[in-house]
């Protein structure tokens, strides 16, 4: 394992000088869902949400987090980011909500932090506009699932197929 990169050598929390990095393609994937209720999946699916269409809406806003990521999280360095893309998808066999998110920029550091970004304010926002009528929803399963670019190259966890 390598050490932590955001703390100088007496311990202080820093942002990484990345200057001298080369620059590459660098994509990141993130997942994760939300658990509902039977009922309030239903009203997704059906479309008749009075606040509008409940995936289209999150799925912007998961993309607005992406390129909003550097004003949430202090250390994160701004990106220009060349592509991001929030998939939702109702899964009825277990009450849920799926997102996945896939970031890419042409720079010198990743993007993993932007993918996962996406993917929790995507599902935060569904919570939002279904706390109404279920606020039991249970986000889980946050995860980088795959990185790609840089000095430390292709990461993929476990289990995960190469998209």
């Amino acid at each position: 394992m390598t050490e932590f990169t955001h703390f100088n050598a007496a311990g202080e929390a820093h942002m990484v000088d990345v200057g001298q990095k080369a620059s590459t393609e660098r994509v990141a994937i993130a997942s994760g869902k939300i658990c509902m209720a039977a009922e309030t999946l239903a009203k997704i699916q059906a479309g008749d949400h009075k606040k509008g269409d409940v995936l289209a809406i999150a799925r912007l806003a998961g993309i607005m987090a992406a390129k909003k990521t550097s004003d949430l999280i202090p250390l994160c360095h701004p990106l220009m980011l060349s592509h991001v893309s929030v998939d939702l998808q109702a899964v009825p066999e277990d009450n849920s909500v799926t997102c996945q998110a896939t970031v890419k920029t042409s720079g010198q550091t990743g993007v993993e932090m932007e993918a996962l970004t996406a993917v929790q304010v995507a599902l935060l926002t569904v919570y939002d506009m279904c706390k109404a009528v279920d606020r039991g929803m249970v986000m889980t399963d946050i995860q980088l699932l795959q990185k790609s670019g840089g000095q430390s190259g292709l990461w993929l966890r476990d289990g995960v197929q190469l998209a």
